[in-house]
């Protein structure tokens, strides 16, 4: 879901260690002598999900629409970021954070599953840009019978001229 932590095992394992003592990021991040940002988006997950923050997640989970649905609009009601995801286990809170955000701005659609890959390419559609084998012909046609049309009346205007 976002770029991996600057923060070494070690430096991930103490931080935690210190989280339940009590301190925050700002705090561990001076102990630790890194930078805030890694260790606040460390502290976020853990107050998400405990200590279970450090196991490596095996697959990447993927949420029903009315579950994603259910979420949303617990949000809307009044429930906290932080409780709802700690509550339906979500990875992050920024996760629910996207949803609300997709949610607020295209509605329920917003939230339901999208095909993954690439669109199909369909025979008919030609890309913008680019003409069709059938009307490059037509045109073509259309522009050598107005040559012969030209032609033939330049033939007739020439014989004119003879007589």
């Amino acid at each position: 879901m976002g770029y991996p932590s600057s923060l070494s095992d070690v430096e991930r394992a103490t931080a935690i260690a210190w989280f339940e003592k009590g301190l925050a990021d700002t705090a561990v991040a001076k102990l630790l002598g890194v930078s805030r940002w890694p260790v606040r988006s460390l502290y976020r997950r853990w107050r998400a999900r405990g200590p279970g923050v450090l196991v490596a997640a095996t697959r990447k989970q993927s949420y029903t629409f009315e579950f994603k649905l259910d979420a949303v609009q617990r949000f809307i009601a009044g429930e906290t970021k932080a409780d709802l995801a700690a509550e339906l286990e979500l990875s992050s809170v920024q996760l629910l954070e996207k949803w609300v955000r997709e949610y607020r701005r295209d509605g329920e659609d917003a939230l339901r599953p999208k095909p993954k890959g690439r669109r199909p390419r369909s025979d008919s559609a030609v890309p913008p840009g680019e003409v069709s084998e059938l009307e490059r012909l037509r045109r073509e046609n259309e522009r050598l019978r107005a040559e012969v049309a030209y032609l033939g009346k330049l033939r007739t205007l020439r014989e004119q001229e003879r007589r």
